[in-house]
């Protein structure tokens, strides 16, 4: 997990990172969730603290995904649904697309359909909320493939319980490729390529010949 937890300091990506860098005033301007693959960044002074803070609010923070979506999308698609929590959950964090939710855009646009049923998928959020990328797949009827909430939250009941689940991977098929930041005080951009070996493995699951790692 990227935040801190009560099993200390080691526990977490931002933990580990004050105890190894011996730096305790560290920001962390994005987070990715457990099982999601790729870049985070993480700062370690107050300017940049402060700027990063305000090119976000001023929209010049940009991110890209890749995903492995359970069903064929067809085409390139803008999912722009309010989301918030879910009501009659198990699961106290699973969030849902809800008429009084805070607004929410995802782009999502395929790069490879397969016969076996998935779809690989460039994904862009223009907004930031918890699980964005997760809830929008769902509602498209496209859940991300091994992703233990969405659409079923026994999932990861099952995965709380035992540790393994049935599920078709070992973990959500979500990967944060590119964090950028275009504002002219600030460029930055960070890349983090596909996991290569894992990643083969979950293309291959596709049924057929796919992309190269370094096509995507």
């Amino acid at each position: 997990v990227v935040h801190p937890s009560k099993h200390g300091e080691w526990s977490s990506l931002i933990g580990a990172c004050r105890g190894y860098l011996g730096q305790s005033d560290l920001h962390m301007p994005t987070r990715l969730d457990r099982e999601t693959s790729g870049v985070v960044v993480i700062v370690k002074d107050a300017d940049t603290r402060r700027a990063l803070s305000r090119a976000g609010l001023d929209g010049h923070i940009h991110k890209r995904y890749y995903a492995v979506l359970r069903g064929t999308l067809a085409e390139a698609v803008t999912v722009d649904q309010p989301i918030g929590l879910a009501t009659g959950s198990r699961v106290a964090v699973r969030r849902a697309v809800t008429p009084d939710g805070k607004p929410c855009v995802t782009r999502f646009e395929p790069v490879y359909r397969a016969r076996a049923g998935y779809t690989l998928a460039r994904v862009t959020p223009y907004t930031g909320r918890t699980h964005q990328i997760r809830v929008h797949a769902e509602w498209l009827g496209l859940p991300i493939a091994g992703d233990k909430i969405y659409p079923d939250d026994g999932v990861f009941l099952e995965f709380l319980a035992s540790g393994h689940t049935a599920a078709d991977a070992d973990r959500q098929a979500l990967h944060a490729a590119l964090w950028q930041c275009d504002a002219p005080s600030l460029p930055l951009a960070f890349h983090a390529p596909l996991p290569a070996a894992e990643w083969t493995h979950l293309l291959g699951i596709m049924g057929t010949d796919y992309p190269t790692i370094e096509a995507c």
